[in-house]
């Protein structure tokens, strides 16, 4: 299949092959996964735009990405409203706290998995592992 494009975004994909030392192809054809990828569609808009801001990344950007941790305190003060919650002795305002904390960490989860998956998709030999938190 051969597909035509305008000059401007032909030498954008060129400048974009040697950044990323990657084929125009392989460029292309990640972009159009993205882009058609069902999962992502069904992510909040601010969420698919940040995940798609990824693949603007350098290396070393996207794998300080990976590498990223929910801080210590929020973590403690998430395993402290889990637990109130089990015991069902949460506040109103308690539930909406741990809602929150829940919905930043899923942004956490989903931004790392996209990073370690462009890594991939750029040649690293990479696994959730070499990302895992030293707490865990």
């Amino acid at each position: 299949m051969q597909v035509t494009l305008p000059e401007d975004l032909s030498v954008r994909l060129q400048q974009l092959s040697i950044q990323r030392r990657q084929s125009i192809e392989q460029i292309v054809a990640d972009q159009l996964r993205m882009t058609l990828d069902d999962q992502l569609t069904q992510l909040p808009l601010a969420e698919q735009i940040e995940l798609q801001a990824l693949h603007y990344l350098s290396d070393d950007a996207v794998r300080v990405i990976a590498a990223e941790q929910m801080p210590k305190s929020f973590r403690q003060r998430m395993t402290q409203l889990m637990k109130r919650n089990s015991q069902a002795t949460m506040t109103l305002e308690e539930r909406e706290e741990l809602t929150a904390l829940v919905e930043r960490g899923d942004q956490l989860m989903f931004r790392k998995a996209e990073a370690i998956n462009l890594l991939r998709q750029r040649g690293y030999v990479v696994s959730i592992q070499d990302f895992a938190p030293a707490h865990a």
